[in-house]
């Protein structure tokens, strides 16, 4: 079907992503709703809303390490499945919930989802346009804010709690089943199907993705290659996490799919709560010392400025619409001209130059009482998003997914995901409230201090540029041999297994030689 199907396939699995972002963003909307608040005796700065929103991440570190198993074990497909029902019955416990305690069991159970997910679809999207991750993200944002705006037009009074805040929760159940369900039409990874010995429905595959009427040796030879590769894999790779720690090469390239979203997480305008979300903001009467995170509690931070009622919303919405448009004038005009390495030293310093200058605002502002320099603050949150979305915001997943050795490349991803991203996502989640009400603005040049001397030169030095180079290449770029088999510096298995192998992906008609699993004549003696 060509081009169109592949952009339809992956379009419609980043269903998913946009849940990931729309989860992440409905809260922003929920916690500014006056029943909302009533409902559950809160206010939007209490405990209690920071409880909502940190379970969301702790139950997102589960659900990516869960990936790990599941996307070998069961495919990418049914991974992301389990994912979409999962996120199901979180979103109806929280629409649904009659007590605080109801509502945080459906955030962690959400998180599992969004978790579950965020490290699935990349892997499945890697074929075809995995660039959609940040997109969709990005969308599910948007769309949380509109509807959230729309549903806080409804009068205040405790009848129409489910048009204010049901409402909005509600509707993520809406693309979970969507998803779950639009999954049983769409083809499994080839890859993976190649995997588990079920060629026949791979070559199905791969002639549905790329079949134009006349490339019949084209999809043969496509097929063949990813046989060589798996096979050569299949007889020098072993089962476990714990390879991925011992093999020199691999325990690199896990590491930096790791640092990746660890570094993302340090810009502070990730897609979870992150440690320089939290926009430091005095508010006039001086009850508190803060205005929590930008990305659930941007609307706090407009109260405080004078935008109030469903004006804070709508700023809100226009907000979340910029990252989003900055990301996609990057993946469809810049990304494959510039490279990867490129963006991401540049995020990386003019998010720092950014911090530098709200952290001066802030310094002159201590009150909160000065509006001129609190917009000037709102703007420099604004730049920091369009910087984010221009290096980190899409790149942090293209790269993670690229750097990963096809061996590992479920388990990588899911513990770059899970630890890199949600699990320092949580623990930042809950110590910035604390250390911003201690040394105020002074904390973002913890952060400064960090892009500066860790993720700069870490970046610079150690990160290997990888656009437009295939796997091959990449394995190259680490000191691998291509097609996946592994270097001389390493233990090998018996060469009697590999040869088994190769003699079985032979009776297979795959049309593996020596040279396709590049193994040395020296190595079969």
């Amino acid at each position: 079907m060509g081009k169109a199907y592949n952009v339809l396939l992956a379009t419609f699995a980043a269903t998913g992503s946009f849940l990931f972002g729309y989860d992440a963003g409905v809260m922003t909307d929920v916690i500014a709703s006056p029943n909302f608040l009533n409902y559950f005796n809160t206010v939007p700065t209490s405990p209690i809303i920071g409880a909502i929103n940190s379970t969301f991440s702790g139950g997102a570190v589960f659900g990516s390490l869960m990936g790990g198993l599941t996307m070998d074990r069961y495919g990418r497909k049914r991974t992301i499945q389990m994912g979409a029902l999962i996120a199901a019955v979180g979103g109806i416990l929280q629409c649904a919930a009659a007590n605080l305690a109801m509502l945080l069991v459906g955030r962690i159970i959400s998180g599992w989802a969004i978790g579950l997910m965020s490290m699935s679809i990349p892997v499945y999207q890697a074929e075809y346009l995995e660039t959609l991750t940040q997109q969709m993200i990005g969308i599910g944002f948007i769309v949380s804010t509109w509807i959230g705006y729309g549903s806080r037009h409804a009068p205040n009074d405790s009848s129409y709690a489910a048009v204010q805040w049901r409402f909005p929760l509600a509707f993520q159940v809406l693309p979970a089943l969507l998803l779950l369900v639009g999954l049983v039409w769409l083809p499994e990874s080839p890859r993976w199907l190649i995997e588990v010995d079920r060629d026949e429905e791979a070559v199905k595959v791969l002639r549905k993705l790329h079949y134009d009427g006349t490339n019949d040796e084209w999809v043969q030879a496509e097929y063949t290659g990813i046989r060589a590769t798996i096979s050569a894999e299949k007889a020098i790779t072993a089962p476990g996490w714990l390879i991925m720690f011992k093999v020199p090469q691999w325990r690199k390239r896990l590491f930096l799919g790791t640092l990746i979203q660890v570094f993302t997480q340090f810009t502070g305008i990730s897609q979870s709560p992150t440690p320089l979300d939290f926009a430091y903001l005095f508010l006039g009467d001086n009850s508190l010392t803060l205005a929590d995170v930008i990305g659930y509690y941007q609307t706090i931070m407009y109260d405080a400025l004078g935008i109030t009622g469903g004006r804070n919303i709508l700023v809100a919405g226009i907000y979340n619409c910029v990252g989003p448009i900055a990301n996609l004038i990057f993946i469809f005009f810049i990304l494959d001209r510039v490279g990867r390495k490129k963006p991401l030293l540049f995020g990386a310093a003019g998010i720092t130059l950014a911090l530098i200058c709200e952290a001066a605002l802030n310094s002159a502002n201590p009150h909160g009482t000065r509006t001129g320099l609190s917009i000037g603050g709102v703007f420099f949150i604004f730049l920091v998003s369009i910087v984010f979305s221009f290096s980190f915001g899409p790149i942090s997943w293209v790269y993670m997914s690229e750097i990963m050795p096809m061996q590992i490349r479920g388990r990588g991803t899911a513990f770059a995901t899970g630890i890199g991203n949600w699990l320092v996502s949580t623990f930042f989640a809950q110590v910035s409230p604390i250390a911003l009400g201690s040394i105020t603005y002074k904390y973002y040049f913890v952060f400064v201090a960090w892009n500066i001397l860790v993720t700069i030169p870490t970046i610079w030095i150690w990160f290997p540029e990888t656009n437009q180079k295939s796997l091959e290449d990449i394995d190259l770029l680490f000191g691998e041999r291509a097609l996946g088999t592994l270097p001389d510096n390493l233990e090998k298995h018996d060469v009697d297994e590999a040869l088994r192998r190769e003699d079985v992906a032979l009776e297979k008609g795959v049309g593996v030689n020596q040279a396709e699993l590049h193994i040395r004549p020296e190595e079969m003696k």
